[in-house]
């Protein structure tokens, strides 16, 4: 199964969605890397330290130039502004949320480009997580990546 398939599903499972964003919102993580963390474990690839340095680097490039501004404006168009209409406020900020998720949906395909084939059964997701959010930030939030990997289809 493709990286977004995999993702698209696995956001739709119960307790993923709150999950990711406690990773993202709280904790720092980078959603679409860990996302990818999961697939690689749930398709049976075995990650290399240098598979998980390129992926850290390459979302790193997504995050800071495309992801986080995109993500910035669309938080700050949540609440009313003076001056602006709420519908045309509202119909902005659904645009730059669909340019959001069209910029994830590259990363994750960047993230499928680098990552080895297949090389056996399904891992446990866990391990993995913590591999590349140790890689990702200084701190490695186990247990909100342990409830992550619970949630995680398999």
């Amino acid at each position: 199964m493709k990286l977004w398939e995999w993702s698209t599903r696995a956001w739709a499972s119960p307790g993923v969605e709150g999950a990711c964003l406690d990773l993202q919102d709280a904790q720092g993580q980078n959603i679409p890397l860990l996302l990818w963390a999961g697939w690689t474990a749930a398709t049976g690839r075995t990650l290399a330290e240098d598979d998980i340095e390129a992926a850290c680097d390459t979302a790193r490039v997504w995050q800071e130039t495309a992801v986080a501004p995109l993500r910035g404006v669309r938080r700050a168009l949540k609440t009313r502004i003076p001056d602006i209409e709420d519908a045309d406020r509202e119909a902005i900020r659904a645009q730059i949320q669909a340019v959001e998720i069209d910029a994830e949906r590259r990363l994750l395909g960047a993230l499928e480009a680098l990552s080895p084939p297949p090389s056996g059964p399904a891992k446990p997701a866990l391990p993995v997580l913590a591999a590349v959010s140790r890689r990702w930030s200084t701190v490695t939030p186990r247990t909100a990546l342990t409830l992550l990997a619970e949630r995680l289809p398999a």
